[in-house]
């Protein structure tokens, strides 16, 4: 089964500025008491499609919430869409879109009000407001329950309001904290999709952080990681690959002693696995070598998985750095 989100809507009647760079920070840092939260991030990040990646109290959500100005830096700068967080905080968030990790609604409110009552909020007329919030409710795939309070929505359902309440104004740039929280797995397929299309077909960046790497994976293009408050990694998604991609993953279907042997012997580095999988290093981009290896000493075929794992064993790598570091 294939899940295909609605046409997106017009944007609205605003050019967008072409940019360099949608968020610039240097040596950004908060402090709680003895707790660095952030520190010192500096970094340029270009239009797209972002994935804020980092364990669980990392300093992801602190560092989204200094670039919105909803917590206060402690020292350093920060630049969103060109606009300095501090002094031109108001014209930076016309341009922003933001869906909380926490819920946010208004209690007592429907669904379809609390978003039109946003686009208000974001500058747009009652009648525009609440012209776009109606698309955007379909587009997230809310039907009649638009009509029912927000306090009776399932989980899923406060995170469809969530959304359409941070894309009704058409922003420039989107802030999506844990997204696919409480989705069931249709619902979180279709939040995927619909999240990947919006830099392609609207031109609207998109800043998503989470813990869930095969998510940031499938649909980012670029990638920040973040631990302990301090950036560890920041590229692309393409060169992230590029830089694991002479790893090969194996699963013999026999004879893996055989194969230990002649790797070896042939002085290939490799690791074995729990699962019994052999992850060699590849002296080539090709995994030519690892068929003449085989059909040189016999082996039976198995499983070549090429590039395994890129992002998963680059973020462990990182944390593990970190941790070194902090040693």
């Amino acid at each position: 089964m294939t899940f295909s989100p609605p046409a997106l809507p017009p944007p609205l009647p605003a050019k967008r500025a072409e940019r360099a760079f949608v968020i610039e920070a240097t040596q950004l840092s908060k402090v709680y008491g003895t707790q660095r939260a952030l520190n010192e991030v500096t970094l340029n990040v270009p239009p797209g499609t972002i994935g804020l990646l980092g364990p669980n109290g990392a300093g992801k959500s602190t560092f989204i919430k200094c670039l919105l100005n909803l917590e206060t830096p402690t020292s350093g700068v920060a630049k969103v869409l060109g606009c300095d967080i501090r002094t031109s905080n108001r014209e930076s968030r016309e341009k922003v879109g933001y869906s909380p990790e926490q819920d946010s609604h208004i209690p007592g409110m429907v669904g379809c009000e609390y978003v039109t009552y946003c686009g208000q909020l974001s500058g747009l007329s009652f009648k525009e407001a609440r012209q776009r919030a109606h698309e955007i409710l379909d587009l997230v795939g809310m039907g009649q329950e638009r009509y029912r309070g927000i306090d009776t929505y399932s989980t899923g359902m406060k995170q469809r309001v969530k959304l359409a309440q941070a894309l009704v104004h058409d922003p420039e740039i989107l802030f999506l904290d844990e997204p696919t929280n409480g989705l069931d797995p249709a619902g979180r397929e279709y939040f995927l999709r619909l999240i990947g299309s919006l830099y392609k077909e609207l031109g609207t960046s998109v800043v998503i952080s989470s813990h869930l790497l095969n998510d940031i994976e499938r649909i980012c293009d670029r990638v920040i990681i973040i631990a302990r408050g301090r950036l560890l990694e920041h590229d692309s998604m393409e060169n992230f690959k590029n830089r694991h991609r002479r790893v090969v993953e194996f699963a013999p279907s026999a004879d893996a002693e055989r194969l230990a042997a002649a790797l070896t012997q042939s002085g290939h580095k490799f690791e074995r696995r729990s699962n019994g999988r052999f992850r060699i290093e590849s002296p080539s981009d090709s995994v030519e070598w690892l068929l003449e290896l085989m059909r040189a000493h016999r082996l039976p075929p198995g499983e070549i998985v090429a590039n395994p794992n890129a992002l998963h064993e680059l973020f462990l790598r990182s944390l593990a750095a970190a941790d070194g570091n902090d040693a």
